[in-house]
């Protein structure tokens, strides 16, 4: 059995058109608002992704808005998405457009991916999407579906494999580019599933497709073994005083760059530890509470963690002191923090 690759053309636009999610950025030609949607949408499931769309788009509606923002609202409005360099590319991105002579995104496959933040897939994205070019967007949703097409026992992240179906679809695109990117995204998302049974019955490419025709579906694609993740073991410090909270800014670099955190300290610490912790410091406390322990799963770390809610008799000067509305309108917690926040009702 072989493969004629543009045979799955119909069939796959087809079925999209009548089982497609209705999205928002799906009602845009908006190049602009293709990028965000498209950069967001990496590292992050497609639910999850709409609210944060919408809301980025009501606060920074044009490329100029996003060019000038300020990098805390910027990462407030990012809050919860996580990957967070993301949001400083796509800034870097907008700067250099809005100085551009253009103005505007190239349409160019290649010049979308000299820009901050835009990789081969988003290129091939907005290309396709909002400029109606043939250049293929292979995500991992389209390299499952490929690989199972084929039967390919090719390892996916190699460079060649890539290339290899980026290739083989730039040849069969059609004029309707926009919809044969999103159908193929949209065949892997929705039918032809990661980590457990596809549900082939439904694909409009089964008779197409070398793995289900052999019933090796779950063989493919092919993955190399994950290293292991580093844990990292942190003791998480809420101090209040009155109605304040301490934060500190981490690093301008690095792992959750520039965002906000509780303070903290390395590794786990019994309440006992703490209280000698801080009388060292000179801290003075009034009441300390355990909150319990709690993980956070980072792609190359793993956070083990237990927290404490201390109230002070009075603030000190290394920390940022803030409100709890500052909290939830101004500063950008990461989520390994909001989960003891949320506990303590802030």
């Amino acid at each position: 059995m072989t493969v004629e690759l543009k045979k799955i053309i119909e069939p796959l636009l087809q079925w999209y058109e009548k089982e497609k999610r209705d999205l928002p950025w799906r009602h845009t030609t908006d190049p602009y608002k293709i990028l965000v949607s498209e950069i967001m949408l990496q590292q992050t499931r497609v639910e999850t992704v709409k609210e944060y769309y919408l809301r980025f788009m009501k606060e920074l509606p044009t490329m100029e808005d996003l060019a000038n923002v300020e990098e805390e609202k910027l990462l407030k409005l990012w809050e919860g998405l996580g990957y967070y360099s993301r949001a400083k590319n796509l800034k870097k991105c907008a700067q250099i457009v809005v100085n551009s002579k253009e103005k505007t995104l190239p349409s160019d496959y290649k010049k979308l991916t000299s820009l901050p933040g835009i990789g081969p897939y988003a290129a091939g994205s907005i290309a396709s999407i909002a400029f109606g070019q043939k250049t293929p967007a292979i995500d991992g949703n389209v390299l499952r579906v490929m690989t199972r097409l084929y039967e390919d026992e090719r390892e996916i992240t190699l460079p060649i494999v890539r290339k290899h179906y980026f290739d083989l679809l730039q040849a069969i695109m059609p004029e309707n580019t926009r919809d044969f990117t999103e159908s193929l995204m949209e065949l892997g998302a929705l039918v032809c599933l990661p980590n457990t049974i596809p549900l082939c019955e439904k694909c409009p490419l089964n008779s197409f497709c070398q793995s289900y025709h052999h019933q090796t579906m779950l063989n493919f694609p092919t993955k190399k073994k994950m290293n292991e993740r580093k844990i990292e073991e942190k003791t998480i410090l809420i101090f209040q005083y009155q109605n304040t909270y301490a934060i500190q800014k981490r690093p301008s670099k690095g792992l959750l760059a520039s965002m906000y955190e509780f303070l903290w300290k390395s590794p786990k610490l019994t309440k006992e530890e703490v209280i000698q912790e801080l009388k060292k410091e000179k801290i003075e406390v009034e009441a300390i509470e355990a909150l319990g322990e709690a993980k956070q799963i980072f792609s190359h770390i793993k956070w083990h963690m237990i927290g404490y809610h201390i109230i002070v008799k009075k603030p000190f000067k290394k920390s940022l002191w803030v409100t709890k509305d500052e909290l939830k309108t101004k500063y950008s917690l990461p989520n390994a923090y909001k989960k003891y926040a949320k506990k303590i009702g802030v």
